[in-house]
């Protein structure tokens, strides 16, 4: 699949950075039940990272009078977090049910196979392996994803008696889904600016984009309604996502694209600080970095590959 806009090919989403009520309670389900590791911690913030990896995938921010996030708002629809195999799907499903943690769905894709489930703030998630990209379903020259039963049977005959030890190496974020206010204005930003290519606009109410021929590393969907507005800061959800472009000439082409469209760009070091047309904040950088907003102290990376700033979600 051939980019409109050319990104380099290893383009992927980063870092998600969410806000939750109490940092207690979604440490006892990331870290101590899913499997993440903590990387760091900055006040009330926690960076969670798969094994083997310093990069993080996570930042739980608290923010104690954090409130649900209303219905028919934009912001997040999942965090989409991708296992290496089938058999790592497996396991980590058959821990979930052991702990009777409750799920929203099970869908087979077509390009994969996924569980939905909620946070504890009731955050959308979706843990998924990807099938490969010999077996995806295409339709008159274009990709094909469908939303059929899982056989969640079959897959659990995957899972392996070995102890639990928290989640593979090799896990990361493979795509983020947002609930945005119009899919035309969507797709001006994040192809016509961002410079993902459109990888499917046939299923219902939903856009789909990716660099490098993936499925996709950004879903979005009015399901929330159109014209649906942000919700309020003090909810629960999604602050920012980062989109990692480590090539300096495309990150350079998307800060050109932003300033010519009269979007409102912040910089800093190898990192742009933008926002979606639905209020969905997106930070590109070159590295696979972060920069946690309002944080305190100036801007610094630190070990994690996090960085803080007074600077300033299939």
């Amino acid at each position: 699949m051939r980019e409109r806009i050319g990104l380099p090919e290893n383009t992927h989403i980063g870092g998600v950075h969410l806000q939750i009520r109490d940092l207690g309670r979604s440490l006892a389900f990331y870290r101590d039940l899913l499997g993440f590791q903590e990387v760091g911690r900055e006040g009330a913030t926690v960076l969670l990272s798969a094994p083997g990896s310093r990069s993080p995938l996570l930042a739980l921010t608290e923010r104690r009078d954090a409130r649900p996030k209303p219905p028919r708002t934009t912001g997040l629809y999942h965090v989409a977090i991708r296992l290496p195999t089938r058999r790592d799907l497996a396991r980590v499903f058959r821990r979930l049910l052991e702990h009777e943690w409750p799920f929203q769905g099970f869908s087979d894709h077509g390009v994969s196979e996924a569980l939905y489930l909620p946070d504890p703030d009731g955050n959308g998630l979706e843990l998924y392996r990807d099938r490969p990209r010999e077996q995806w379903p295409w339709r008159g020259g274009r990709l094909a994803m469908v939303t059929a039963p899982l056989d969640v049977e079959d897959l659990l005959r995957e899972a392996t008696s070995e102890p639990w030890e928290g989640l593979p190496v090799g896990t990361d974020i493979g795509h983020i889904h947002l609930h945005v206010a119009d899919l035309d204005e969507a797709e001006a930003f994040y192809s016509g600016i961002l410079g993902l290519a459109v990888t499917q606009r046939d299923y219902p109410g939903a856009r789909f984009f990716a660099a490098g021929g993936y499925h996709h590393h950004v879903g979005t969907n009015i399901w929330a309604g159109r014209g649906a507005p942000p919700p309020p800061p003090e909810a629960v959800g999604l602050r920012a996502f980062a989109l990692v472009v480590p090539e300096e000439a495309a990150w350079a082409g998307i800060r050109e694209r932003a300033i010519a469209a009269g979007l409102s760009v912040r910089e800093g070091p190898g990192v742009l600080f933008l926002q979606d047309p639905s209020g969905n904040a997106v930070q590109v950088t070159i590295e696979d970095r972060f920069v946690l907003e309002g944080s305190g102290g100036g801007e610094r990376a630190g070990r994690s590959g996090f960085a803080s700033s007074r600077s300033g979600g299939p």
